[in-house]
């Protein structure tokens, strides 16, 4: 043994030759099973191993103690990077300062190893005792097993102590795993159709099913009684193969991951997932049973999905050990059904919230075979909210066959349907639905959708999640909602209301997005073709289909709307030529704020609201009005002049001066106090020509530039703020007839910046400053930015650059979407001042890794010409290569 080598460092390399055999196993085929028992046995061997050459230089450690594997580890499955958790358990006798010292030696040689490590020192009397506020720990403690020390310490933990305490405790634990369940669902929106999931955390992944175990272990520690297989017993044979086989993939797909990162993440982003396909990453993982076409990253995901959906059913059914009143979220049982039965038609009853098909009565009798039936009890679920029974649910899989040869189309479909579709629980009844079959039976156009991943940087979910959370969001619009967006809910409620064919704004939401199974490039028509087919089966009639089909054909024009001056009378004249009644502009407009909101949790921002309230009320005043556009706007203005002035009495003549020219937007989009605020800034001017306000907020902070208009302005603003790091969500930009402008940009701290030093926030405002007064170029600012080493796009966004002549009366519409990324409004803005360009309104729009820039631009006055147009595209595109190079 050299001088400074340990027989700590001796087992460490052991170790590490073992994990590189591991490894190597995994790479050539091993299962995920055998790969985390392989690691759990070596990395027994090096703990007992430093165990015993610690017991070795501390002989009190032969009793009293006992090394005890928890959790992951406890349970033999130790995943290459997962961390370790251990717990020593001391007996009475000994205390906890005798051991600290040798226990503190193990930990350091395996952090020295590079081992992850998660230690804790407990009395045997502690760890007996059941803590409300460390559910986590009477979890960790369900799956324990002896390493080393003192046997006799660990039996009466293993075969006492903790039997006592969960035969006690064992309802407050389920209890609070619930909660915790709940909890991290809730986190994840309550659905497994991530576009890029968490294998770990999500629903249906690796944690739901150590909570199904869990749930198993406290309901037999409740009935006294003990089974063999924890996690699967109580399952049908079919239901166990199938359970096993999703446990297995995971346990493949987690391995995977950590080799892949070194490190301990579970994250299955894009480039995972193609990773994931192209090596065939599964059990059983063989090119034989796989091809070109099926060898694909949207077709491997499917894979991930199928066997997710098996985690969280066999979840599900495990809840039933949870009693009803302590559940939550989307396992709560309804009120009404959870004390007896409700009421019913022939065929099921609904009862302990479950809804639940009758026995078969003799020959051809099966109520799981009879279309009316079934449907009957969808729409049953729909209305009050209860679940499938599973004995049930297999019923009706085994029949699906006959139901299809049974089913009847026509009204008598169509009116099955819409009682689901306008049921308060709609979302949740179309996907059991849908996991069962039945929806494609009905609709098989919503196939070709089944857990379709669709990459952007903006969706967070698959496109058949995505249309569920759309019909929850709608009906969400029924009842009062909380937070920020509550008011903003209560409004668009009102429009719901109004709708008279509430059951085809449903049935669009349902089909809108069926065309993206079919690579055409234009989803909406695609989809709309899809929808006429259906509308057939329904036996629609001529205006119940036109408004089903325009509703789909146009169902990203109100998106599009929302990036043009929605103040411009254009701009509300060609989108209310698109959707040309009342009732398609309520239901179009509802079908938006869903369609928003469904991207991801955060999507639909206030602001976005409020634009989009806006619009809609634009268009239903043009849709009805009755005198002509200019005395419109005259006498609209007007009003909002006055609302301006009644929070500065006395400076009328001062105001309207100020606010002459200003686009109709600015006063739309601005409150009074606002614009007050800007008025003042303006009157400051003998003090400083460049007046500066300045919002921090942790999530989007807020810069106002009140100063008279000069070249190049709008884009030192933005050189300025990508000089700090700051992303830029949104801007506007507008002038008066005098010549000030006001520019508001709103931006996210990218480094956290002035998150996580406040004392900068005065640096900041004073450079912004400065470059708009031209003491400091922005470029400087910049230069420093360009160093660094852009991390690489999830999707790549290809470069458009698009010109409308007709958009508005007065101005060039200029569209540019492009990569987000630092620098690029500045470098857009500086093309715009080379060709002799002013922007007369900009809207400056960010979704996910895209930017969609709008400009409304003049040059010498008025509208470019073609050959102006040209000049100008090519130039932009250059700038906006060389900013990305």
């Amino acid at each position: 043994m050299q001088e400074n080598e340990t027989p700590g460092n001796g087992m460490c390399g052991e170790y590490q030759r073992r994990m590189l055999e591991i490894r190597g196993a995994f790479e050539a085929g091993a299962t995920g099973s055998a790969t985390i028992a392989a690691r759990s046995k070596a990395m027994d061997e090096l703990i007992r191993g430093l165990w015993a050459q610690a017991v070795k230089d501390t002989p009190a450690l032969r009793s009293g103690i006992a090394l005890v594997a928890l959790g992951g580890y406890g349970r033999s499955e130790l995943f290459p990077y997962s961390d370790v958790d251990l717990m020593y358990l001391l007996d009475g006798k000994v205390s906890e300062k005798e051991v600290k010292l040798p226990i503190r030696r193990i930990s350091q040689e395996l952090w020295d190893c590079g081992i992850r490590l998660s230690p804790q020192t407990r009395k045997r009397s502690e760890a007996e005792k059941f803590d409300a506020d460390n559910v986590e720990f009477a979890l960790a403690l369900l799956d324990h097993r002896l390493l080393a020390g003192d046997a006799a310490v660990y039996e009466r933990f293993a075969r006492v102590g903790l039997p006592k305490m969960l035969e006690r405790e064992s309802k407050a634990i389920m209890t609070g795993l619930a909660e915790l369940t709940f909890e991290r669902h809730k986190k994840y929106g309550e659905t497994l159709f991530h576009l890029e999931p968490s294998i770990k955390d999500c629903p249906g992944g690796l944690r739901d099913v150590h909570v199904c175990a869990w749930l198993k272990t406290l309901a037999d520690a409740d009935s006294g009684t003990k089974s063999g297989e924890p996690s699967m017993s109580g399952l049908a044979v079919g239901d166990r193969e199938e359970f096993a086989q999703a446990v297995e993939f995971l346990f493949v797909v987690r391995c995977f991951l950590h080799f892949r990162h070194e490190r301990d993440d579970n994250t299955l982003d894009w480039q995972a997932q193609d990773a994931a396909a192209r090596e065939l990453v599964g059990p059983g993982r063989t090119r034989t049973t796989w091809n070109e076409s099926t060898a694909s990253a949207a077709y491997w995901m499917r894979l991930y999905f199928r066997h997710a959906r098996s985690v969280e059913r066999r979840l599900t059914q495990m809840l039933d050990v949870v009693p009803a009143k302590q559940r939550a979220g989307r396992w709560s049982l309804p009120a009404k059904t959870r004390r007896g039965a409700e009421p019913s038609p022939v065929g099921f009853r609904v009862e302990g919230g479950r809804a639940i098909l009758n026995a078969a009565a003799g020959v051809g009798g099966d109520p799981a075979q009879d279309p009316e039936v079934v449907l009957q009890l969808f729409a049953t679920m729909s209305k009050v909210g209860c679940i499938l029974d599973r004995a049930s649910e297999e019923r009706m899989s085994q029949a699906l066959p006959m139901l299809s040869s049974h089913l009847e189309e026509g009204p008598v479909l169509w009116r099955h349907l819409r009682e689901i579709l306008l049921g308060a629980h709609a979302g949740k009844t179309l996907r059991a639905m849908h996991a069962l079959g039945f929806l494609e039976l009905l609709i098989p156009e919503f196939h070709g959708i089944d857990a379709l991943v669709i990459r952007d940087a903006y969706h967070r979910y698959t496109v058949d999640e995505h249309t569920m959370v759309l019909i929850d969001t709608l009906h969400g619009l029924e009842t009062p909602q909380q937070g920020s967006m509550g008011e903003w809910a209560t409004r668009f409620g009102g429009i719901l209301r109004d709708v008279q064919h509430q059951d085809l704004l449903y049935l669009g939401g349902l089909l809108h997005d069926t065309g993206k199974g079919r690579s055409t490039g234009d989803h909406a028509g695609e989809s709309a073709r899809m929808a006429e087919s259906v509308a057939g089966r329904l036996e629609l009639d001529a205006y119940e289909s036109e408004l089903l089909l325009g509703l789909i054909r146009n169902h990203l024009e109100m998106s599009a709307a929302l990036r043009r001056d929605i103040f411009d009378l254009e701009t509300v004249r060609a989108f209310a030529g698109k959707v040309q009644t009342p009732e398609a502009l309520r239901m179009l407009t509802l079908f938006t704020y869903s369609d928003i909101h469904a991207v991801h949790p955060d999507a639909l921002t206030p602001w976005k609201a409020e634009n989009l309230w806006r619009l809609y009320l634009a268009t239903a005043n043009y849709l009805d009005r009755s005198v002509d556009d200019e005395r419109v706007g005259a006498r609209v203005g007007k009003e909002l002049v006055h609302r301006v002035v009644a929070v500065m009495p006395g400076k009328r003549p001062q105001i309207e001066a100020f606010l002459e020219g200003f686009p109709e937007r600015y006063l739309r989009t601005r409150t009074p106090e606002q614009v007050r605020m800007h008025f003042e800034m303006a009157e400051r001017f003998a003090e400083d020509k460049v007046q500066i306000g300045f919002h921090y907020s942790p999530g989007t902070s807020e810069v106002t530039l009140v100063t008279p208009d000069r070249a190049l302005l709008f884009s030192d603003l933005a050189g300025a703020l990508a000089g700090w790091g700051m992303n830029i969500v949104t801007a506007d930009a507008f002038s008066n007839r005098q010549g000030i402008v006001v520019d508001n940009f709103r931006f996210t701290d990218t480094f956290r910046t002035l998150e996580m030093n406040t004392s900068e926030h005065a640096n900041f405002v004073a450079s912004v400053h400065d470059v708009m007064a031209g003491r400091i170029a922005a470029e400087k600012l910049l230069t420093g930015r360009r160093r660094g080493r852009r991390k690489a796009p999830k999707i790549v966004v290809q470069t458009r650059v698009d010109f409308d002549d007709e958009a508005s009366s007065h101005s060039t519409l200029l569209q540019v979407v492009a990569q987000d990324m630092p620098g690029l409004l500045r470098a857009v803005s500086l093309a715009l001042a080379g060709q002799g360009c002013n922007i007369e309104v900009a809207l400056v729009d960010t979704e996910g890794e895209t930017a969609i820039d709008v400009f409304y631009i003049t040059r010498g006055g008025g509208k470019l010409d073609a050959d102006q147009c040209k000049d100008l595209k090519k130039a932009l595109l250059a700038g906006i290569e060389a900013n990305a190079g």
